[in-house]
C-alpha cells in the first residue's frame, strides 16, 4: 500500500476507534439505565460485548497501520 493510501486508512481508523469509544460509552449509560430500571440485561450486555470486542479489532487495525508508516519508505 503506498504512504498516501496508509496514510487515509491510518484517519479512517483514528475515526473507527473514536465512534467505537462513543458506542461504549453510551452503551455503558444504557446498560446503566436498564439495570436502575431492573429491565432485562441480556441483550444490552450482548450488544455491549459486541461492541468491546470490534473495539479490539479496529485498535489492532489502527495499531498494524501506525507500525506500517513507521517504516522507512520502500521497507513494507
Amino acid at each position: 500500500m503506498d504512504r498516501a493510501m496508509a496514510e487515509k486508512h491510518l484517519q479512517q481508523a483514528r475515526e473507527h476507534v473514536a465512534l467505537g469509544e462513543m458506542h461504549l460509552a453510551r452503551q455503558r449509560e444504557i446498560l446503566a439505565e436498564l439495570t436502575h430500571r431492573g429491565a432485562d440485561l441480556t441483550e444490552a450486555k450482548r450488544l455491549l460485548t459486541n461492541f468491546e470486542e470490534f473495539q479490539v479489532i479496529h485498535l489492532a487495525h489502527l495499531d498494524r497501520l501506525k507500525a506500517e508508516l513507521a517504516l522507512p519508505r520502500g521497507a513494507a
